[in-house]
């Protein structure tokens, strides 16, 4: 898709499960014009989020508590989007910016039921 223009939104659910592809997708997202001789100018959006450390309101009242393990709950950057109000325009700056540099996005999963 990005190869075509579009920008695509790659989603992985955990901030642990991007680190086992960091390599590929840095190398690639940020190498692709080099290796297309110019050829190519891409741009994508990685989305993951901080797995929660505490039961959803929702699920608790359903009783099924669900938290993640300390595999999935590691905050492995220092840029942090905490406040709702913080996500769409970081989207938003994502997909505009005109560097044509692709940026990884990480939100927290206990605050989708909380903020």
């Amino acid at each position: 898709m990005a190869l075509t223009g579009l920008v695509p939104v790659s989603i992985f659910p955990r901030w642990n499960f991007v680190l086992c592809a960091i390599n590929q997708l840095v190398n690639h997202l940020d190498k692709v014009q080099a290796m297309s001789n110019g050829g190519y100018k891409v741009k994508a959006i990685v989305r993951t989020a901080i797995g929660s450390q505490r039961a959803a309101p929702a699920a608790a009242a359903c009783g099924r508590l669900h938290r993640g393990g300390p595999v999935h709950v590691h905050d492995n950057r220092s840029d942090r989007l905490e406040e709702p109000y913080e996500i769409f325009p970081a989207y938003e700056k994502a997909l505009l910016r005109d560097d044509g540099r692709s940026t990884i996005l990480v939100e927290y999963g206990d605050y989708y039921g909380e903020k």
